[in-house]
Protein backbone atom coordinates (compact mmCIF):
# COMPACT_ATOMS: atom_id res chain seq x y z
CA UNK A 1 0.00 0.00 0.00
CA UNK A 2 1.09 3.45 -0.77
CA UNK A 3 2.14 5.79 2.10
CA UNK A 4 2.22 9.40 2.08
CA UNK A 5 5.02 9.52 4.80
CA UNK A 6 3.31 7.60 7.75
CA UNK A 7 -0.19 8.18 6.21
CA UNK A 8 -1.55 5.88 4.30
CA UNK A 9 -3.04 6.89 0.80
CA UNK A 10 -6.31 5.48 0.88
CA UNK A 11 -9.24 5.46 -1.85
CA UNK A 12 -7.17 4.40 -4.90
CA UNK A 13 -7.25 2.41 -7.88
CA UNK A 14 -5.14 -0.80 -8.17
CA UNK A 15 -1.73 -0.17 -8.82
CA UNK A 16 0.89 -1.52 -10.87
CA UNK A 17 3.70 -0.89 -13.14
CA UNK A 18 1.63 0.98 -15.90
CA UNK A 19 0.29 3.49 -13.24
CA UNK A 20 2.56 3.62 -10.62
CA UNK A 21 3.97 7.26 -11.46
CA UNK A 22 0.18 8.50 -10.69
CA UNK A 23 1.57 8.59 -7.08
CA UNK A 24 4.30 11.58 -7.91
CA UNK A 25 0.81 13.91 -7.36
CA UNK A 26 1.10 13.28 -3.72
CA UNK A 27 4.94 14.52 -3.55
CA UNK A 28 8.76 12.83 -3.45
CA UNK A 29 7.49 11.48 0.44
CA UNK A 30 5.61 8.33 -1.22
CA UNK A 31 6.39 5.24 0.22
CA UNK A 32 5.77 1.54 -0.98
CA UNK A 33 4.76 0.30 2.29
CA UNK A 34 4.25 -3.16 2.92
CA UNK A 35 0.90 -4.99 4.05
CA UNK A 36 3.33 -7.53 6.10
CA UNK A 37 4.75 -6.43 9.30
CA UNK A 38 8.34 -7.73 8.13
CA UNK A 39 9.82 -6.98 11.35
CA UNK A 40 7.83 -9.83 12.82
CA UNK A 41 7.30 -12.23 10.52
CA UNK A 42 8.53 -13.59 7.34
CA UNK A 43 6.22 -13.54 4.52
CA UNK A 44 6.83 -15.28 1.13
CA UNK A 45 7.44 -12.60 -0.87
CA UNK A 46 10.42 -11.40 1.21
CA UNK A 47 12.95 -14.20 0.01
CA UNK A 48 12.20 -13.80 -3.78
CA UNK A 49 11.77 -16.38 -6.13
CA UNK A 50 14.89 -18.79 -5.90
CA UNK A 51 16.31 -18.93 -9.95
CA UNK A 52 15.86 -22.65 -11.58
CA UNK A 53 18.79 -25.13 -12.70
CA UNK A 54 19.95 -22.31 -15.62
CA UNK A 55 19.33 -19.31 -13.71
CA UNK A 56 16.44 -17.79 -14.99
CA UNK A 57 12.88 -16.52 -13.06
CA UNK A 58 9.86 -18.22 -13.97
CA UNK A 59 7.32 -16.28 -12.63
CA UNK A 60 8.97 -12.81 -11.81
CA UNK A 61 10.69 -10.08 -13.74
CA UNK A 62 13.38 -9.05 -11.34
CA UNK A 63 15.57 -7.12 -13.62
CA UNK A 64 15.86 -3.80 -16.31
CA UNK A 65 17.95 -3.45 -18.77
CA UNK A 66 18.19 0.52 -19.53
CA UNK A 67 20.21 1.71 -22.65
CA UNK A 68 21.74 4.95 -22.76
CA UNK A 69 23.11 6.90 -25.78
CA UNK A 70 26.18 9.25 -25.51
CA UNK A 71 26.14 10.67 -28.77
CA UNK A 72 27.91 14.24 -27.83
CA UNK A 73 30.95 12.46 -26.17
CA UNK A 74 33.44 10.12 -27.10
CA UNK A 75 31.35 7.33 -25.88
CA UNK A 76 28.98 4.98 -27.69
CA UNK A 77 26.55 3.86 -24.97
CA UNK A 78 26.15 2.80 -21.61
CA UNK A 79 23.86 -0.40 -20.48
CA UNK A 80 22.59 -0.46 -16.90
CA UNK A 81 21.56 -3.65 -15.33
CA UNK A 82 19.30 -3.07 -11.92
CA UNK A 83 18.12 -5.72 -10.38
CA UNK A 84 15.16 -4.89 -7.47
CA UNK A 85 15.04 -7.52 -4.37
CA UNK A 86 12.18 -7.57 -1.92
CA UNK A 87 13.97 -7.26 1.43
CA UNK A 88 17.43 -5.73 2.01
CA UNK A 89 18.88 -7.37 5.45
CA UNK A 90 21.71 -4.84 7.04
CA UNK A 91 25.12 -5.77 7.88
CA UNK A 92 25.58 -8.04 10.88
CA UNK A 93 27.00 -5.18 13.88
CA UNK A 94 29.54 -7.72 14.56
CA UNK A 95 31.11 -8.45 11.18
CA UNK A 96 33.27 -5.23 11.19
CA UNK A 97 37.00 -4.98 11.29
CA UNK A 98 38.71 -5.70 14.20
CA UNK A 99 38.83 -4.23 16.78
CA UNK A 100 35.40 -2.34 16.25
CA UNK A 101 33.87 -5.02 18.05
CA UNK A 102 35.10 -4.07 20.92
CA UNK A 103 32.84 -0.88 20.83
CA UNK A 104 29.89 -2.89 20.88
CA UNK A 105 29.88 -5.58 24.01
CA UNK A 106 25.85 -5.64 23.96
CA UNK A 107 25.61 -6.35 20.67
CA UNK A 108 24.83 -10.01 19.46
CA UNK A 109 25.43 -11.96 16.15
CA UNK A 110 22.47 -11.64 13.65
CA UNK A 111 21.80 -8.32 15.17
CA UNK A 112 21.66 -6.70 12.17
CA UNK A 113 21.32 -3.02 11.27
CA UNK A 114 20.61 -1.07 8.31
CA UNK A 115 17.51 -3.07 7.16
CA UNK A 116 15.11 -2.23 4.94
CA UNK A 117 12.00 -3.38 2.21
CA UNK A 118 12.83 -3.15 -1.46
CA UNK A 119 16.49 -2.43 -2.52
CA UNK A 120 17.76 -1.84 -6.04
CA UNK A 121 21.41 -2.33 -7.08
CA UNK A 122 22.96 -1.80 -10.72
CA UNK A 123 25.50 -2.80 -13.04
CA UNK A 124 26.79 -0.80 -15.88
CA UNK A 125 28.49 -1.44 -18.76
CA UNK A 126 30.18 0.66 -21.11
CA UNK A 127 30.50 0.08 -24.92
CA UNK A 128 32.94 1.98 -28.13
CA UNK A 129 32.20 1.03 -30.84
CA UNK A 130 29.89 -1.89 -29.89
CA UNK A 131 33.15 -3.14 -27.66
CA UNK A 132 32.69 -3.58 -23.68
CA UNK A 133 35.19 -0.94 -22.14
CA UNK A 134 34.44 -0.69 -18.38
CA UNK A 135 32.20 -2.20 -16.01
CA UNK A 136 30.62 -0.67 -12.54
CA UNK A 137 29.54 -2.78 -9.49
CA UNK A 138 27.22 -0.40 -7.28
CA UNK A 139 28.26 -1.12 -3.56
CA UNK A 140 25.62 0.75 -0.75
CA UNK A 141 26.61 4.27 -1.20
CA UNK A 142 28.85 4.22 -4.19
CA UNK A 143 31.16 1.41 -5.65
CA UNK A 144 33.34 0.26 -7.64
CA UNK A 145 34.60 0.49 -11.32
CA UNK A 146 36.81 -2.08 -13.49
CA UNK A 147 38.58 -1.51 -17.06
CA UNK A 148 36.82 -4.42 -19.28
CA UNK A 149 40.91 -5.56 -20.19
CA UNK A 150 41.45 -5.76 -16.64
CA UNK A 151 41.75 -9.64 -16.15
CA UNK A 152 42.75 -8.91 -12.14
CA UNK A 153 39.58 -6.78 -11.13
CA UNK A 154 36.98 -9.01 -12.15
CA UNK A 155 35.89 -12.43 -13.42
CA UNK A 156 34.14 -13.39 -16.37
CA UNK A 157 32.42 -16.27 -18.07
CA UNK A 158 33.25 -16.05 -21.43
CA UNK A 159 32.26 -12.74 -22.55
CA UNK A 160 29.57 -11.99 -19.56
CA UNK A 161 31.12 -10.75 -16.17
CA UNK A 162 30.42 -12.44 -12.80
CA UNK A 163 28.78 -10.48 -10.57
CA UNK A 164 28.75 -11.78 -6.65
CA UNK A 165 26.05 -9.97 -4.25
CA UNK A 166 26.90 -9.59 -0.56
CA UNK A 167 24.14 -11.78 1.40
CA UNK A 168 21.58 -9.58 2.43
CA UNK A 169 23.12 -6.41 1.09
CA UNK A 170 22.71 -7.50 -2.23
CA UNK A 171 26.10 -5.07 -2.92
CA UNK A 172 27.69 -6.41 -6.11
CA UNK A 173 31.48 -7.27 -6.11
CA UNK A 174 33.92 -8.52 -8.96
CA UNK A 175 35.04 -11.59 -6.65
CA UNK A 176 33.73 -13.55 -4.12
CA UNK A 177 35.01 -13.15 -0.58
CA UNK A 178 34.77 -10.62 2.61
CA UNK A 179 35.10 -7.00 1.34
CA UNK A 180 35.34 -4.08 3.48
CA UNK A 181 32.80 -1.07 2.79
CA UNK A 182 32.06 2.39 4.94
CA UNK A 183 35.68 1.43 6.32
CA UNK A 184 34.76 -1.12 8.34
CA UNK A 185 31.71 -2.66 7.88
CA UNK A 186 32.24 -6.78 6.27
CA UNK A 187 30.30 -7.65 3.67
CA UNK A 188 29.94 -11.41 2.88
CA UNK A 189 29.98 -12.94 -1.25
CA UNK A 190 30.00 -16.10 -2.25
CA UNK A 191 29.49 -18.63 -4.67
CA UNK A 192 26.16 -19.22 -4.21
CA UNK A 193 22.66 -19.89 -6.38
CA UNK A 194 23.55 -18.71 -10.13
CA UNK A 195 20.86 -16.25 -11.60
CA UNK A 196 21.05 -14.79 -14.59
CA UNK A 197 19.42 -11.21 -14.87
CA UNK A 198 18.29 -11.21 -18.00
CA UNK A 199 15.88 -14.29 -17.69
CA UNK A 200 13.40 -12.65 -17.77
CA UNK A 201 13.90 -8.72 -18.10
CA UNK A 202 12.54 -5.44 -19.39
CA UNK A 203 14.66 -3.47 -21.71
CA UNK A 204 14.50 0.26 -22.10
CA UNK A 205 16.39 3.30 -23.92
CA UNK A 206 17.06 6.31 -22.00
CA UNK A 207 17.34 9.37 -23.79
CA UNK A 208 19.39 11.88 -21.84
CA UNK A 209 17.96 15.33 -23.44
CA UNK A 210 13.98 14.92 -23.01
CA UNK A 211 14.77 12.29 -20.26
CA UNK A 212 12.76 10.01 -20.90
CA UNK A 213 11.95 6.12 -21.26
CA UNK A 214 10.88 4.31 -24.26
CA UNK A 215 10.25 0.57 -23.88
CA UNK A 216 11.94 -1.90 -26.57
CA UNK A 217 8.83 -3.69 -26.70
CA UNK A 218 5.44 -1.72 -25.25
CA UNK A 219 3.77 -4.95 -25.22
CA UNK A 220 5.82 -6.29 -22.70
CA UNK A 221 7.86 -3.67 -20.68
CA UNK A 222 5.70 -0.94 -18.84
CA UNK A 223 7.37 2.35 -18.97
CA UNK A 224 5.11 3.92 -16.36
CA UNK A 225 6.89 3.01 -12.98
CA UNK A 226 10.33 4.16 -14.16
CA UNK A 227 9.04 7.66 -13.53
CA UNK A 228 7.71 7.06 -10.02
CA UNK A 229 9.51 9.57 -7.46
CA UNK A 230 8.86 7.84 -4.64
CA UNK A 231 10.59 5.15 -2.35
CA UNK A 232 10.06 1.31 -2.69
CA UNK A 233 9.81 0.39 0.70
CA UNK A 234 8.73 1.33 4.28
CA UNK A 235 9.47 4.53 5.17
CA UNK A 236 12.37 4.78 7.95
CA UNK A 237 10.35 4.13 11.46
CA UNK A 238 10.69 7.08 13.78
CA UNK A 239 12.59 5.99 17.54
CA UNK A 240 9.00 6.09 19.09
CA UNK A 241 8.17 3.06 17.37
CA UNK A 242 8.81 -0.18 19.55
CA UNK A 243 10.12 -1.82 15.72
CA UNK A 244 12.94 0.84 15.68
CA UNK A 245 16.27 0.08 17.64
CA UNK A 246 19.69 2.59 17.42
CA UNK A 247 23.33 1.49 17.47
CA UNK A 248 24.09 3.17 20.73
CA UNK A 249 26.83 5.89 20.11
CA UNK A 250 26.97 5.89 16.34
CA UNK A 251 23.33 6.74 15.35
CA UNK A 252 22.96 3.39 13.32
CA UNK A 253 19.29 2.36 12.80
CA UNK A 254 17.96 -1.25 12.69
CA UNK A 255 15.47 -0.21 10.03
CA UNK A 256 16.11 3.12 7.14
CA UNK A 257 13.79 4.04 4.49
CA UNK A 258 13.40 1.90 1.47
CA UNK A 259 15.41 3.01 -2.25
CA UNK A 260 14.49 5.50 -4.30
CA UNK A 261 14.37 3.92 -8.27
CA UNK A 262 16.85 3.22 -11.68
CA UNK A 263 16.25 7.66 -12.72
CA UNK A 264 17.82 8.26 -9.42
CA UNK A 265 21.26 6.18 -10.08
CA UNK A 266 23.03 8.59 -12.04
CA UNK A 267 22.03 7.59 -15.57
CA UNK A 268 24.06 10.31 -17.49
CA UNK A 269 27.68 10.06 -16.31
CA UNK A 270 30.91 11.11 -17.76
CA UNK A 271 32.89 8.20 -16.59
CA UNK A 272 32.27 4.68 -15.52
CA UNK A 273 31.91 5.66 -12.10
CA UNK A 274 29.13 8.58 -11.29
CA UNK A 275 30.56 11.70 -11.50
CA UNK A 276 29.91 12.66 -7.93
CA UNK A 277 31.25 10.74 -4.87
CA UNK A 278 29.04 11.10 -1.66
CA UNK A 279 30.36 13.26 1.38
CA UNK A 280 31.82 10.81 3.74
CA UNK A 281 29.92 11.63 7.58
CA UNK A 282 31.95 12.42 10.47
CA UNK A 283 31.98 9.24 11.52
CA UNK A 284 33.19 7.46 8.98
CA UNK A 285 36.20 9.43 8.50
CA UNK A 286 36.70 9.46 12.18
CA UNK A 287 36.14 5.50 12.18
CA UNK A 288 39.18 5.92 8.94
CA UNK A 289 41.40 7.73 11.38
CA UNK A 290 41.28 5.60 13.78
CA UNK A 291 42.03 2.38 11.71
CA UNK A 292 44.53 4.24 10.19
CA UNK A 293 46.57 4.89 13.31
CA UNK A 294 45.73 1.61 15.34
CA UNK A 295 48.21 -0.71 13.59
CA UNK A 296 51.40 1.42 14.35
CA UNK A 297 49.72 3.59 17.33
CA UNK A 298 46.68 2.28 19.04
CA UNK A 299 46.55 -1.25 19.10
CA UNK A 300 46.58 -2.80 22.38
CA UNK A 301 44.96 0.25 23.81
CA UNK A 302 40.75 0.14 24.53
CA UNK A 303 39.03 1.82 21.87
CA UNK A 304 36.55 3.54 24.34
CA UNK A 305 39.83 5.31 26.04
CA UNK A 306 41.22 6.41 22.71
CA UNK A 307 37.93 7.65 21.79
CA UNK A 308 37.46 9.76 25.01
CA UNK A 309 41.48 10.78 24.68
CA UNK A 310 40.70 12.35 21.44
CA UNK A 311 37.34 13.96 22.81
CA UNK A 312 38.71 15.58 25.51
CA UNK A 313 41.92 16.69 23.93
CA UNK A 314 39.29 18.38 21.12
CA UNK A 315 37.28 19.59 23.52
CA UNK A 316 40.48 21.06 25.47
CA UNK A 317 42.09 22.64 22.32
CA UNK A 318 38.45 23.91 21.19
CA UNK A 319 38.55 25.61 25.04
CA UNK A 320 41.89 26.68 24.56
CA UNK A 321 41.31 28.78 21.41
CA UNK A 322 37.90 30.42 22.18
CA UNK A 323 39.72 31.48 25.64
CA UNK A 324 42.69 32.90 23.86
CA UNK A 325 40.67 34.40 21.20
CA UNK A 326 38.93 36.39 24.05
CA UNK A 327 41.83 37.01 25.86
CA UNK A 328 43.73 38.73 23.16
CA UNK A 329 41.14 40.70 20.77
CA UNK A 330 40.97 43.54 22.73
CA UNK A 331 44.86 43.78 23.37
CA UNK A 332 45.46 43.33 19.48
CA UNK A 333 43.10 46.06 18.81
CA UNK A 334 44.44 48.31 21.22
CA UNK A 335 47.65 47.70 19.74
CA UNK A 336 46.46 48.87 16.26
CA UNK A 337 44.99 52.18 17.42
CA UNK A 338 48.00 53.12 19.33
CA UNK A 339 50.48 52.04 15.72
CA UNK A 340 47.96 54.72 13.95
CA UNK A 341 47.27 52.16 11.04
CA UNK A 342 43.69 53.61 11.47
CA UNK A 343 44.58 56.85 11.26
CA UNK A 344 46.69 56.37 8.50
CA UNK A 345 44.22 54.47 6.33
CA UNK A 346 41.53 57.16 6.76
CA UNK A 347 43.95 60.07 5.41
CA UNK A 348 45.00 57.83 2.43
CA UNK A 349 41.52 57.53 1.79
CA UNK A 350 41.02 61.18 2.22
CA UNK A 351 43.75 62.18 0.21
CA UNK A 352 42.39 59.77 -2.70
CA UNK A 353 38.93 61.92 -2.24
CA UNK A 354 40.76 65.10 -3.21
CA UNK A 355 42.64 63.54 -6.23
CA UNK A 356 39.41 62.50 -7.89
CA UNK A 357 37.59 66.29 -6.78
CA UNK A 358 40.67 67.73 -8.15
CA UNK A 359 40.19 65.45 -11.60
CA UNK A 360 36.46 66.31 -11.88
CA UNK A 361 37.06 69.68 -12.78
CA UNK A 362 39.49 69.32 -15.03
CA UNK A 363 37.50 67.22 -16.93
CA UNK A 364 33.49 68.09 -16.32
CA UNK A 365 31.76 67.14 -18.90
CA UNK A 366 33.24 63.16 -18.29
CA UNK A 367 30.06 61.15 -16.08
CA UNK A 368 31.37 59.16 -13.74
CA UNK A 369 29.76 56.68 -11.80
CA UNK A 370 28.84 57.70 -8.20
CA UNK A 371 29.52 54.45 -6.87
CA UNK A 372 33.58 55.32 -7.66
CA UNK A 373 33.91 57.95 -4.77
CA UNK A 374 32.46 55.30 -2.06
CA UNK A 375 35.16 54.63 0.29
CA UNK A 376 35.16 52.30 3.60
CA UNK A 377 35.12 54.50 6.13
Amino acid sequence: MPWNGFNPIEDRSALDLHNLSSLNTYGAGVFLTSNDVVTTTSPTWILGEIPDTTGALRNSTACAVVMVDHSDVDVDVDVFYFYFYSFNEGGDILQVVPPLEKLLPEAKPGDHYGNHVGDWEHNMIRFKNTKPTGIWYSQHAYGQGCAWEDETCFFKDGDRPIVYSAKGSHANYPFPGNHIHDEALIDLAATGQIWDPVKPAYYYRYDPDSKTFEAADPSTSPTDWLYFDGQWGDKQYPDSDPRQQTVRYFGLKKYNDGPNGPQFKNLVRKGVMPDHKPRDPLMKKLVRWYLSMYGCCLKGYNPWAVIVTVVLALALLVGLTVFAVRKLRPRVWTWVQRKGWLASRKQRISRLEQEDVQLGLLEPERIEDESRYRYPE
